[in-house]
């Protein structure tokens, strides 16, 4: 799923926990900020090299391959947002978790990875930018918040950027996987035959197409999920008011 949506809904890396809940230790913390400064440097890195190869270029087609190796390497290293919530120095849901990074690995390795046909596609930069722009959001939300001293303007930021970034994410994924079909189905990629001494069978091209269905019930129940958290976080009279 889109990375507007895991950003606007995950709790942990930062987010404040309840006044009864207490919160990492020192030394926890300390990691957290470390981790997250290196995660928004990273993807400020992503971003830096998007822009630097359009103005050689002086095109969008065909960015991906520009950013590629660090895309891959930072966006398979938030799988340890999952171990920090197994972990319990971070208070959200290792099972939510789970699915917000792994469906962002999966598109990541399993789809344009996998698939290099897809990779020159428009639809591929278009979620690399949304998840560019909500990750650089997010991590320095998470490493203003466990410092005590969360600007306004990044707090704004990170509820409001999302409704253009979620639905253009989710766009975006959507056509790759969509791109991606053809080129499955003619090679038969991940796909497990029948007959076999494990006598099991697996078609990844269906797969993918469940993937898409599931796009359907998630998109409208976490986009207005977040309206709620917008309007919880920022407040009714302040949701469009002027950043401080």
């Amino acid at each position: 799923m889109s990375g507007a949506a895991s950003g606007a809904i995950k709790a942990s890396h930062g987010d404040k926990a309840p006044a009864t809940k207490k919160g990492p230790g020192a030394l926890a913390t300390a990691y957290l900020v470390i981790y997250n400064v290196v995660m928004t440097a990273g993807w400020l890195v992503i971003a830096v090299g998007l822009v630097r190869a359009y103005l050689a270029r002086g095109s969008y087609h065909g960015l991906y391959y520009s950013i590629e190796k660090p895309l891959k390497f930072f966006q398979t290293g938030a799988v340890l947002e999952i171990v920090h919530c197994a972990v319990g120095i971070v208070p959200s849901s290792v099972v939510l978790t789970s699915f917000q990074v792994m469906s962002r690995v999966f598109l990541t390795w399993a789809v344009t990875h996998s698939v290099r046909e897809v990779q020159s596609e428009d639809s591929v930069l278009l979620f690399v930018s949304a998840w560019t722009v909500t990750e650089i959001i997010r991590y320095s939300f998470y490493t203003f918040s466990l410092l005590n001293h969360l600007p306004y303007l990044i707090k704004w930021a990170r509820y409001t950027f999302f409704i253009v970034l979620y639905p253009m994410g989710v766009s975006g994924e959507l056509l790759t996987i969509y791109a991606a079909l053809p080129h499955v189905q003619k090679t038969g990629l991940y796909s497990v035959t029948l007959p076999n001494k494990y006598n099991f069978s697996f078609d990844y091209h269906t797969f993918l197409i469940l993937v898409m269905i599931s796009y359907i019930p998630l998109f409208p129940q976490l986009y207005f999920h977040m309206i709620r958290q917008r309007k919880k976080v920022l407040g009714p009279a302040n949701a469009y008011s002027k950043v401080e």
